[in-house]
């Protein structure tokens, strides 16, 4: 006698992005490590549980230099999860997989049908997939009404942040677009993440411990001290920061 079974509750699937840093090295790689090595001193825990993509996109390497450097980033306890712009040839199981142009995506479901289907016990069910409609666009600023405390991690890549409060030494600002301070800029703020060059990072008081724009970043160490604990905006100009106070 044949068993009928209904037929199993689809399985679900979802695309879902995640933000990590992007790593951009440059040739030689020993001189590019020792500017790495000073970010991370002047910035403490700024690697520290944060995944990375290294992205070797036009770089003339073969298998053995790639390998060297992921091994001198793991014991800079910089985890790479993936690698982008690596010929296939170039990596294998030794190595983080290859990774491409990183976008949100949106939600995956298998398709259902009204009635199941009855199937026999002794033939395998299969599970076809098939992407579900674009999700709906997302809100392009985000407003916070609450200080980020240490240890926060506020990230927001569809566009701008404002915070209506202060961001605490230790704790980090991740937009998309710019980033609005209504009170004192202690943390990490990094604006233009997703490659926007004309997002800027406005406070009321700058204290802050690193400020990034489109990747490129300033430390306490080298901002101007004479803007320190003023109200300022920040802003690039090709690839140099620029940095103004507030009338």
């Amino acid at each position: 006698m044949t068993n009928v079974l209904t037929q199993p509750r689809p399985i679900r699937l979802k695309g879902r992005s995640f933000l990590a840093l992007a790593l951009a090295p440059e040739m030689p790689f020993e001189d590019w490590l020792v500017r790495l090595d000073d970010l991370a001193s002047r910035s403490a825990g700024f690697f520290m549980r944060r995944p990375a993509v290294l992205d070797i996109t036009g770089l003339d390497i073969d298998r053995a230099e790639l390998r060297d450097l992921v091994a001198k980033l793991a014991a800079r306890q910089v985890r790479i999860m993936g690698i982008e712009g690596a010929r296939p040839s170039m990596l294998g199981p030794d190595l983080p997989p290859a990774l491409s142009d990183g976008r949100t995506t949106s939600e995956i479901e298998p398709p259902r049908t009204e009635e199941p289907a009855p199937v026999a016990a002794s033939t395998p069910a299969s599970v076809s997939v098939a992407p579900v409609a674009v999700a709906p666009k997302a809100p392009s600023s985000l407003v916070i009404t609450e200080p980020v405390r240490s240890g926060q991690s506020l990230v927001f890549t569809e566009g701008d942040i404002t915070i209506i409060g202060s961001v605490a030494s230790g704790a980090e600002v991740i937009a998309g677009g710019s980033i609005h301070v209504y009170g004192t800029l202690r943390g990490r703020a990094m604006a233009g993440t997703m490659g926007n060059a004309e997002a800027r990072i406005f406070c009321r008081r700058l204290e802050a411990e690193l400020v990034a724009i489109d990747g490129y970043y300033k430390t306490a160490e080298d901002l101007d001290p004479a803007m320190r604990g003023k109200a300022v905006q920040l802003w690039l100009e090709g690839d140099s920061f620029k940095l103004a106070t507030l009338a």
